[in-house]
């Protein structure tokens, strides 16, 4: 099969592997509707074609993986559809499309190797986090900001987080933590770890070897570990007692009350961060980590989609666009402002089946 290049993304076969390499740096290799329609496709075919044994991802440059979806593209076309200009189609399409490729990459029959060598956030996230590998370097930055901009952690985040040790999945999605690889591997997202001047290497050593004997996914991780370095000591373990405490608590509220009874430096200064966040994304994040510890992966993303229409509706997705992207005055106004004014109607109203319909899987 011949090798599939945009100006965004290239999809090629080398030696054993499919390759796919991000191709926006300047834009931190944010992930767009067009990079997400060249890649689906490509990973339909190199699932059913034997001569690619794996699939390897990684994104261009030297400071991301993949920093993100394209929310300010979904944005523009969002604010045209309040002026009544254009049907705002790509506020369903895009996250429809990127959620079935979440997906397809979570069914991936093969080993799918990510390399997360930089920043990787929000939708960086989805395009790795559901392979069977994930390598980390001395870059990688890790996080779901999504409620500092009137979202929720979405790509798969109603699934993957719920299921991290004790509370730390509820206490990424509500405060945005930003992680490095040694609290990846803490927290078991991290499956490998290597130098950053060794990707190259890595990438060529998996092209150029046979993956096909035996088990394939063991044969990756010692393939890997031929350049394995130290990760390093995490960070998280010394509040992980203080984590599982405090964001066990089933309101927001409680959670923050729980943090100011901790009384430590570290404790203030996230109950000051989740402060700074989108009221209602708070709540509805916290009740997407509830409703996704019984979810499987499929009803993860259906749930996924209607949250997303309904934060499409409101306010505060545009409003935190606004205010990181577009005037870039890091001031958002939120509406509601407060916690105290989110009601569980409002919450509940995100969950209900949105006009767009419910998101459709092709098996």
């Amino acid at each position: 099969m011949g090798g599939t290049v945009t100006q965004d993304v290239t999809c090629e076969v080398k030696g054993a592997i499919g390759l796919i390499t991000l191709n926006r740096p300047k834009a931190l290799n944010a992930l767009t509707l067009g990079m997400i329609e060249v890649m689906a496709p490509v990973l339909k075919d190199w699932a059913a074609d034997d001569s690619v044994q794996a699939v390897v991802i990684r994104g261009a440059g030297d400071r991301a993986f993949c920093a993100g979806g394209d929310v300010r593209a979904v944005w523009d076309a969002g604010k045209a559809m309040q002026r009544g200009e254009g049907d705002g189609a790509l506020t369903a399409t895009f996250f429809a499309e990127e959620y079935r490729l979440n997906r397809r990459i979570k069914r991936f029959p093969k080993p799918y190797l990510a390399i997360l060598d930089g920043i990787t956030m929000g939708g960086g996230v989805g395009l790795s986090v559901h392979g069977s590998h994930r390598v980390t370097t001395e870059k990688t930055l890790f996080a779901m900001p999504e409620t500092g901009i009137g979202l929720f952690p979405d790509v798969g985040g109603t699934y993957f987080l719920p299921r991290l040790p004790g509370q730390l999945g509820t206490y990424l999605a509500l405060t945005g933590a930003r992680v490095q690889a040694a609290d990846l591997h803490y927290m078991g997202i991290g499956t490998g770890h290597i130098p950053s001047d060794k990707v190259d290497a890595l990438v060529d050593l998996l092209a150029g070897s046979d993956l096909s004997g035996g088990d394939p996914h063991k044969r990756v991780d010692d393939l890997v570990a031929t350049f394995e370095a130290s990760v390093g000591e995490p960070t998280l373990p010394g509040h992980r007692e203080a984590i599982d405490r405090c964001f066990a608590a089933g309101t927001v509220e409680d959670i923050l009350a729980a943090l100011v009874q901790e009384g430590s430096e570290w404790a203030d200064a996230t109950a000051k961060t989740i402060l700074s966040m989108s009221p209602t994304s708070l709540k509805l994040a916290l009740a997407q980590m509830r409703r996704g510890v019984e979810l499987d992966f499929d009803d993860a993303m259906r749930l996924e989609f209607r949250m997303m229409q309904g934060c499409m509706r409101g306010q505060d997705f545009y409003e935190g666009i606004r205010a990181v992207l577009v005037d870039k005055d890091r001031n958002p106004k939120w509406s509601p402002a407060s916690l105290e004014e989110v009601d569980a109607g409002m919450i509940e109203s995100h969950f209900t089946l949105p006009t767009a319909g419910e998101l459709a899987f092709e098996d």
